[in-house]
Order: structure tokens, then sequence, then C-alpha cells
């Protein structure tokens, strides 16, 4: 997660929501990612995309069932079909997102019976994820 959280850092620099992520097989990040909606006007240039993209170059498959996913803030709906369409085997989360979480907080689309179901497990250095929004939110109302 900490590899998660120094990402995040380059979107916030960036403007973007300060959002990283990481993709774990055997140990080793095999994709890192972090927000780029802003940087490429894109809504699809979320950090699990990058993330997602990357290791599936590496690895030369999108089939990432033995591999995990460390990302500092809750996953939204597109976020989380591609967890499950990815088939990823679980998803650690810094903090949870109250507006789009779909992975707990909104709603579970990771565990509503599609053909693969990944667990999430919450609260991986929870105040440092929290902090990185709140003060990125706070800056940007200055």
């Amino acid at each position: 997660m900490r590899k998660a959280l120094e990402l995040a850092k380059i979107s916030y620099e960036n403007k973007d929501i300060p959002i990283g992520c990481v993709i774990v097989k055997d140990c080793e990040i095999v994709g890192r990612g972090y927000n780029k909606k802003e940087l490429y006007k894109d809504a699809t240039a979320h950090a699990e995309m990058m993330a997602l993209k990357e290791a599936c170059n590496n690895l030369g498959t999108y089939h990432l069932e033995d591999c995990e996913m460390y990302v500092t803030l809750e996953p939204c709906a597109m976020c989380a079909g591609a967890i499950i369409n990815f088939r990823l085997k679980k998803v650690y989360i810094g903090t949870e997102n109250e507006r789009f979480g779909c992975c707990g907080s909104k709603i579970n689309l990771l565990d509503l019976g599609f053909n693969h179901s990944c667990e999430a497990e919450f609260g991986i250095l929870k105040e440092e994820c929290s902090n990185l929004i709140s003060s990125f939110f706070k800056d940007l109302r200055k």
C-alpha cells in the first residue's frame, strides 16, 4: 500500500484526485497506476485501470486470478467491474469511498454472484490514505 500511496501523491502533484494502485503477483509489483483523469481528459483513466493495463501487458494475459490489488481509495463501479472481469483474487483498500464506492460502501459489486467474486479488505493504511484525499480537496477549495 505504501507504493500505491507514493503513486497517489503523483496524482496530487498533477492536480488529479490522489488515488494510487498497484497489482501484485507472488509478492512482486506487476502493475502500477495513478489517477490521470484530468491529465488525459479521460474519465476512464483511473488508477486501477492504469495498473490493470500495465499488469496485463507485463504478464501477457488479462486473467489475473493470481494477483492482488492495493488501492488507496475504494473503487468505483467501473473499476469494480474491471476487478471482476480481470478476476483478481483480492483487493486491499486504503479508505472507503462514501460517494462512489462499489466494494462495500454504496454497493458491493464484488460479491453479487457474477462469474467471479473477489474478496475486499478495507483499512490498509487508512489514516494516510484518507488524509491525502482530504488534503487534496481542502487545497482545491482554496
